[in-house]
Formats: structure tokens, C-alpha cells, sequence
């Protein structure tokens, strides 16, 4: 496996976390949380091809079947609850208002959000195995990129977020459950 395709590969599993990333960030609004959110996404883009390097296909497979409605519905349960607030604080505080009282994701959505959007490289890892790559540099070349991608979206959504208030964090819901039906549709349409 070349260089070059190992970045192709790790921005395309980056994706996804990414537009989790910019959706956290308009409601993000300390620092640390912010770097520890892009971490996580790259931990777990990193450990799901690990895991599923090591476990095969047939696990993997099993995995494949379910991953677009998991996506789906943890992403569809975060995201609306995202819409939720924001609606709610834009008629307590009327629509002009720039000022959001949007809760932060705590570290156990962070977390969810982290699995979610991986799950999809546990089959990577499998292609891996598959191939014979080099798993450690490969699986740890993903994380960072993935962190790198992920800490751009979040700063990115904090910016956001504090342009358009309560107003960007109905949109960064919407991000989220687009990507859930994303995932979901392209599954059946492929499978």
C-alpha cells in the first residue's frame, strides 16, 4: 500500500468526523474539550481498523450489515436533540438573538459520536489484513490525520457557532442526521 493511498484512505474515513467535528463545534466552547472531541474522533478512527485487523472478515461482516443503522440512529438521536435545543432556544429568545445556551456534548456523547462515525473503518481494517499492510503505521497514520481533520471542523464549528449562535447548531444538527441518512441510503443502495 503506497503513501499516497493511505492518505486517501485516511481522509475519506475522516469524513464523516469531520461534520460531526464542525457540528460540535457551534456549541463547543472551551478549548480543551474541543481538542479532546478531535482526539477522540482520531483514537477511535485509528482503533476501529486495528480491531477489525485483528478479528476478520467474518466479524467484520456481521459489523457491515449493521453499521449504517447504528450510524443512523445514533447520529439521528444526537442530531435531532441538537435541532431540538436550538428550535427551543430560538423561540425563547426570538431569532435575532446570537446567543445560545445549546449545552456542550459531554464526554459520553463525544465518545458515541467517536464510535459512530468509525465503524465504518473496522472493515477497513479487514482490507488491511487482507493485504498485508504494515497495521501500526497505517492505523496510526489514520488517527492523525483524522485528529488534524477533526480539530479543523471543530474550530471551524466554533467560529461558526459564534457567528450565527443557536441558528448554527440547528444546522450542525441537521449535519448530523444527513450523514446518518447518508450512511444508511448509500447502504442500500449498495447492498
Amino acid at each position: 500500500m503506497t503513501f499516497a493511498e493511505l492518505f486517501l484512505i485516511a481522509v475519506g474515513l475522516s469524513m464523516d468526523a469531520f461534520a460531526v467535528s464542525i457540528g460540535n463545534g457551534t456549541v463547543i466552547k472551551r478549548r480543551r474539550k474541543a481538542v479532546f472531541a478531535a482526539l477522540m474522533f482520531g483514537v477511535f478512527q485509528a482503533g476501529m481498523p486495528l480491531i477489525g485487523y485483528f478479528l476478520g472478515a467474518a466479524f467484520a461482516e456481521l459489523i457491515k450489515s449493521y453499521a449504517p443503522l447504528i450510524a443512523l440512529g445514533v447520529l439521528g438521536i444526537i442530531g435531532g436533540k441538537m435541532i431540538v435545543e436550538s428550535i427551543a432556544e430560538l423561540r425563547s429568545k426570538g431569532s435575532d438573538s446570537g446567543d445560545t445556551l445549546i449545552k456542550e456534548p459531554g464526554i459520553g456523547t463525544i465518545m458515541i459520536q467517536a464510535v459512530a462515525t468509525s465503524i465504518d473503518a473496522l472493515i477497513v481494517g479487514v482490507s488491511f489484513a487482507a493485504v498485508g499492510a504494515d497495521i501500526l503505521p497505517a492505523v496510526s497514520f489514520i488517527g492523525v490525520v483524522t485528529f488534524v481533520i477533526s480539530l479543523v471542523g471543530v474550530f471551524g464549528g466554533v467560529r461558526f457557532g459564534q457567528l450565527l449562535g443557536a441558528k448554527a447548531s440547528l444546522l450542525g444538527g441537521a449535519v448530523l442526521v444527513a450523514i446518518g441518512i447518508k450512511t444508511f441510503v448509500q447502504s442500500l443502495l449498495s447492498g
